[in-house]
């Protein structure tokens, strides 16, 4: 039975440490999966799981589970930098801005109320463990790593800070939708009302690619070629088909339009009715009954040396005959700008007779089995360079130690910046949702249990004989009086409809649980989008500020 007692308590065995993770991980996973009126912890349970076995002695050598902690994490960041880089820079554009700026000061709040506790108990919470109550406070699992990180750079060796983390989160999640719903109650909020206000306020939107079927009326244009139209007119727009004296045709920059063609046009929302007044009239036309077999065909660009380019360099039109009207991009529409540049995975709308479609294709790659095949090389290649950012130490004035943003926070500034500029560097950026999320899942289990496992030798004897019911309120004052606040603000000064209010709650705590929730009560994705504006720069600050704090303060 020598064997059987290597596997279960050996902490030097390969066999014991892969069974133990295996065990640690899929327990929490699927304890994980079970709701507590209505909510559930998902994939943190594997925290619990692990302090669970770590705290009867179920353990392995530190080196090797501070290994698999760090790599892990590292894992966990930068899929996330990768996934939320192309919208990180756009998330700051018109109503993002104030989104996001309501949700930097819920970040500021919270660290102002942790340090308030802080100084407040005088000494009884060290600092580093007030920082692994306030990430678990706002559910922020990349936060504590980063923290955790810090410590190792100053050689901490005091208690783990996964046990303040442990002890905020339960009520964490509690208080962030225990907030969310207040503002409903404070505000007497209606959901009928508020829905209707959201389509209101999306018909108002005017981004996407608009459809239009126009007669020419104008006869200041008779004659002249598309190309002159569009510098009159000073706005983009596309001209897909055009029927001439009961011809259809895919006009070029020098076709001609006359008075009576009908025309087949792409064009911004905002711009439509513009186009629309300069050029005619809009009528019903059965573009299908043309002389010309034309087809219009969503092509996928797949091959590597697309990735980058610009629209207009491709010269469709000119040596393809086609016209591409617009570019699908993550399931959203873009207007095909000439300037717009391309990425691997977009969707190209292209338009024209079906053999110079087929070209099209085939310059564009359009082969669904290369995107299954994950960039492996992009991915390692930035991990490299964010580790390299990370140990760069940068000395700020009266700071004792130079800053690093660490494993954690140098691979997520680098995902970023990849995720966004890598065409640029001719670098493949894109990966599948489910590759992504499988490797975002894999990191952050694999962290969770190793914290577990660490902390769980004093995990009992921290909250029953120690301070852990004082941590569970501290943290349920961190979590609660900043959601309050900036909610009531975002509510009142701002008018924030409460469907995407309850999305910035969720995405300023970058809290899964409480997106469910609020995607649950509204039955629409408006949630989903304030999630999604704020959670870039909100995950971006989360992971940065422990470090910052634990840096300058120890």
């Amino acid at each position: 039975m020598d064997w059987l007692q290597t596997l279960l308590w050996d902490p030097t065995s390969v066999a014991h440490i892969v069974c133990l993770y295996a065990f640690v991980i899929s327990v929490g996973v699927l304890l994980g999966k079970i709701k507590i009126f209505g909510v559930s912890l998902g994939v943190t349970f594997v925290l619990f799981a692990g302090i669970l076995m770590g705290h009867f002695g179920f353990t392995g050598e530190t080196h090797i589970l501070h290994f698999i902690r760090e790599f892990g994490l590292i894992l966990f960041v930068f899929c996330i930098g990768l996934q939320v880089g192309p919208s990180f820079f756009s998330s700051f554009k018109k109503g993002g801005m104030t989104l996001n700026m309501l949700a930097v000061a819920i970040v500021v709040l919270n660290i102002v109320v942790a340090l308030s506790i802080y100084f407040i108990a005088d000494g009884k919470v060290e600092l580093p463990m007030m920082i692994g109550i306030l990430y678990g406070a706002v559910t922020n699992t990349p936060g504590l790593g980063a923290a955790q990180e810090a410590l190792n750079q100053i050689h901490y060796t005091g208690d783990p800070i996964a046990l303040g983390y442990a002890c905020a989160y339960p009520l964490g999640v509690v208080g962030i939708i225990g907030s969310i719903i207040a503002i409903r109650y404070i505000f007497r909020i209606n959901l009928s009302k508020e829905e209707s206000n959201l389509r209101s306020q999306e018909n108002d939107m005017k981004h996407q690619p608009h459809m239009l079927h126009l007669e020419v009326r104008n006869e200041s244009i008779d004659g002249k070629k598309l190309l002159q139209v569009k510098d009159f007119l000073g706005r983009p727009f596309v001209c897909s088909r055009i029927r001439h004296e009961g011809h259809v045709s895919i006009p070029n920059q020098d076709t001609e339009f006359h008075l009576g063609d009908q025309l087949f046009i792409v064009c911004s929302e905002e711009d439509a009715a513009a186009v629309t007044a300069f050029i005619g009239r809009e009528i019903q036309v059965d573009w299908e009954k043309q002389d010309t077999p034309m087809v219009s065909r969503r092509i996928l660009v797949t091959k590597s040396e697309i990735n980058g380019r610009k629209l207009g360099s491709m010269h469709f039109r000119s040596m393809y005959g086609v016209n591409v009207t617009r570019v699908n991009r993550s399931g959203m529409d873009l207007f095909a700008d000439p300037n717009l540049v391309l990425q691997v995975g977009d969707r190209v709308m292209v338009v024209g007779q079906q053999d110079a479609v087929d070209r099209v294709a085939g310059v564009l790659g359009n082969q669904l089995k290369r995107l299954d095949t994950p960039n492996i090389v992009t991915i390692f290649v930035g991990i490299f360079l964010g580790i390299l950012l990370g140990s760069l130490p940068f000395a700020f004035p009266g700071m004792p130690t130079p800053v690093k943003l660490g494993l954690a926070g140098g691979p997520l500034v680098v995902a970023i910046l990849i995720g966004r500029f890598g065409h640029k560097l001719k670098l493949v950026t894109y990966t599948t949702m489910s590759a992504n999320l499988m490797l975002r899942e894999i990191g952050i289990v694999l962290f969770l249990a190793s914290v577990g496992i660490e902390a769980g030798e004093h995990f009992v004897q921290t909250v029953v004989d120690g301070d852990g019911l004082y941590y569970v309120g501290y943290g349920f004052l961190i979590t609660v009086i900043p959601l309050l606040i900036v909610g009531i603000v975002a509510r009142w000064y701002y008018k924030v409809n409460y469907f995407t209010l309850m999305g910035l709650i969720a995405g300023s705590t970058t809290d899964p649980p409480a997106l469910a929730y609020s995607n649950q009560t509204a039955g629409n994705d408006a949630p989903s989008v304030g999630y999604s504006t704020v959670y870039p720069l909100t995950m971006f600050l989360r992971i940065l500020a422990g470090q910052m704090i634990l840096l300058t303060m120890m």
